[in-house]
């Protein structure tokens, strides 16, 4: 598939379903998100949340982050980014990632956080190609022994 075929928008209420069952599909059920978390989410006032599709018609993949203001600036966090599995490989996560990276600078922010699950090898070498860096572990962050999350830094602005 050319990926020029694929448009980048922001997210509509419409698209809720769709993001539900492209996550379903794209994470074990101990990662994926439920229909109301995905909602809340996508939906929230901080929240940066990018919808790649196909012809006007079918998602691809989308990325939610959201903005959030600490002490020491305005940081953004990757909720989730999910590709279809017949669209990776094609750069697609990456248009996604640059996108929602430049959006929250544009928002004020001086870093992007993200956990990712310590057994998805393809996610953390995506992940460190795109510059961000491990910063420690947290055990259990799924929510039971063993599904363990790397944190992960990168500074997007000095």
């Amino acid at each position: 598939m050319d990926s020029a075929e694929i448009a980048l928008r922001n997210y509509r209420e419409t698209d809720l379903e769709a993001m539900y069952l492209l996550d379903a599909a794209c994470f074990a059920q101990e990662f994926a998100f439920d229909r109301e978390s995905m909602r809340a989410f996508a939906g929230a006032r901080n929240a940066i949340a990018v919808i790649a599709e196909i012809n006007h018609s079918t998602i691809a993949g989308f990325l939610i982050a959201e903005i959030e203001r600490t002490t020491a600036g305005r940081r953004g966090y990757i909720v989730t980014l999910d590709v279809s599995p017949e669209c990776r490989r094609m750069g697609l996560g990456t248009r996604l990632m640059w996108e929602v990276e430049r959006r929250a600078m544009l928002a004020g922010a001086r870093w992007m956080d993200l956990h990712v699950f310590t057994g998805n090898v393809e996610a953390i070498r995506f992940y460190e190609r795109m510059g961000y860096v491990r910063g420690g572990l947290r055990v259990a962050f799924y929510g039971a022994e063993g599904l363990d999350a790397f944190a992960y830094r990168k500074e997007l602005m000095v």
